[in-house]
């Protein structure tokens, strides 16, 4: 156990953490954008406990960039609740390394199971690499079923959409790798949602990530509402940089 109440194992990493109201939208319920950080900064906690930071990754020209996220919220964590966040990689798929998190309350009630795909990159090259060629450590696979979508790939259909304004990114936004930080996309997502949608819990959420978004760029909004479901694309100056799926 170390100063954070970690729990290592041969295949997986859990810890616990309170929601603070900062993660948390007006109704006081987890905001999806504190969901998908926590999912992002879990995988990097796991591999700092197992001695391969990101610095470290860095030095071997092996580090993952995130590609597609899947979540699915059980039951919507709220304000000061604690959450037990546990994480597995779970093997790859083609050009994907596959890792997946449940996050449960304090009862031990499953709230958010969320499975991700990771590309590894070069970092000086940014040339995407295969799997195999990641030699830091074995690849794991989680032992029990994710109750979670699979990850998919998300097109907005060529007519029927509307164009919902541009967002330019600002100096807040970025992360330290000097780009639009993984889990500010779905704050921008609920900013530019119809507003019925905005107030209601997501059921589920899916994203995409294309390319890059950088400081002083404007994403340029498209949505697509089906039903209960609605879909965003955010277009930089090089392409679609982002796609979205809410599920209500």
């Amino acid at each position: 156990m170390g100063p954070f109440d970690e729990i290592l194992t041969e295949n997986s990493y859990s810890r616990k953490e309170e929601l603070t109201f900062a993660d948390c939208d007006r109704h006081k319920r987890a905001r999806v954008s504190a969901l998908v950080s926590k999912a992002a900064a879990f995988a990097g906690y796991d591999y700092d406990a197992r001695g391969l930071t990101h610095e470290i990754l860095l030095s071997r020209r092996e580090v993952f960039l995130l590609s597609r996220l899947a979540v699915r919220i059980h039951a919507c964590p709220h304000a000061r609740d604690v959450l037990t966040v546990t994480t597995w990689e779970d093997g790859v798929k083609g050009a994907h390394m596959q890792r997946v998190f449940e996050m449960t309350d304090q009862t031990g009630r499953l709230c958010v199971s969320v499975r991700s795909d990771w590309i590894l990159v070069d970092p000086e090259t940014r040339r995407i690499m295969r799997p195999e060629a990641f030699t830091a450590k074995a690849l794991g696979t989680c032992p029990k079923t994710i109750d979670c979508p699979a990850t998919k790939k998300l097109l907005l259909p060529r007519e029927g959409t509307e164009e919902l304004g541009v967002r330019r990114v600002v100096w807040s936004d970025l992360d330290g790798n000097g780009h639009l930080y993984s889990g500010n996309y779905a704050d921008i997502v609920w900013d530019y949602l119809p507003a019925d949608l905005q107030d209601r819990p997501p059921q589920a959420f899916f994203i995409n990530y294309s390319r890059e978004a950088t400081l002083g760029q404007e994403l340029r909004l498209v949505g697509f509402r089906e039903g209960e479901t609605y879909r965003m694309e955010g277009i930089g100056p090089g392409g679609v940089c982002f796609t979205a799926e809410c599920v209500f």
